[in-house]
């Protein structure tokens, strides 16, 4: 059974004639007749009965019209979505982010673009760490992911810098730092920190660990380790310590906390869009597009995060 005959029987099911759905479908009548006969040779009985001046269809026909309707109609739909999936109108578009670094700037506003411009597109947001997306966009659980690429230097991947992030000092209300015109790092030696650890994102660690020895803040003294920085927040909060932060922590610093800059503490990290080069996915090249121009627009990718 063919579409073609489908579309013939409903024609001549609707018309009631075949001279009519001929012209109806804009072929030969005798090529429609044809098409009915193959058909009900195919399925076993008779869909119309023929008359002398025109074809009057069976109960059976009436029972399969409205099956053959259905069917070509579901039909279209899915040719519908899958041409729209193809363009990257619709469909499904996994993506991983560092929660940390998201809460302001070309992170959620390229995800809110993308949803405008997109609206048929599914977003499924998963908050994982860098060390977390890589292997999921390697393995195809995750299409893109918004990352940090210094977390894993030999990832990979395709990437595209979106702007850094810059540590500064993350100290409770009140402490004696605060009354300080300008915090060195060597006014940091003794003083309680809260740190991530280095296995966390060993590379970040290691820069960090030698930009410090650079100002005199050879070893800082760690009281509390959290690789999770909405917990060092809430204990530098709670005065267990100060904590070396993204900068983008400013859009989400809880009350109590102050986030000072340290001047002589010069590194910045890189995030970056992540994405497997051999996905296919048309949704996900609109992602790409997408964030690739709302970077141009903003005129560089290495503006500071916070």
């Amino acid at each position: 059974m063919e579409m073609r005959q489908l579309r013939y029987f409903v024609a001549v099911g609707e018309e009631q004639h075949f001279g009519r759905a001929a012209e109806r479908l804009r072929i030969v009548q005798p090529a429609i007749s044809r098409q009915i006969q193959n058909l009900e040779h195919e399925i076993g009985f008779k869909l119309f009965e023929r008359l002398p001046r025109r074809v009057m269809i069976t109960e059976a026909g009436k029972v399969f019209l409205d099956a053959a309707r259905r069917t070509l109609e579901e039909i279209q739909h899915a040719t519908d979505r899958a041409t729209r999936v193809s363009a990257g109108q619709s469909g499904i578009l996994r993506i991983g982010f560092v929660e940390s670094i998201s809460w302001q700037g070309v992170i959620p506003d390229s995800l809110r673009d993308f949803r405008l411009r997109h609206p048929d597109v599914e977003l499924q947001l998963r908050s994982l760490k860098t060390i977390e997306q890589i292997p999921a966009i390697h393995a195809g659980s995750l299409d893109a992911g918004f990352g940090l690429p210094i977390a894993v230097p030999d990832h990979g991947l395709a990437h595209f810098q979106i702007g850094l992030f810059k540590q500064v000092l993350a100290i409770p209300n009140g402490h004696p730092l605060m009354e300080k015109k300008c915090v060195l790092l060597k006014d940091l030696v003794d003083v309680p920190f809260v740190a991530f650890p280095r296995w966390a994102v060993p590379a970040a660690y290691d820069r960090l660990m030698v930009a410090c020895a650079r100002g005199g803040l050879k070893a800082p003294r760690v009281v509390q380790y959290t690789a999770v920085e909405t917990m060092m927040l809430s204990l530098v909060q709670c005065g267990v310590g100060v904590s070396f932060i993204s900068s983008a922590a400013k859009w989400r610093c809880p009350p109590g906390v102050t986030l000072l800059p340290v001047v002589d503490l010069h590194v910045t990290f890189p995030f970056a869009l992540l994405w497997n080069k051999d996905n296919t996915s048309p949704p996900l090249a609109k992602l790409v597009d997408n964030v690739k121009s709302l970077v141009k627009e903003r005129g560089r990718d290495n503006q500071i995060l916070g």
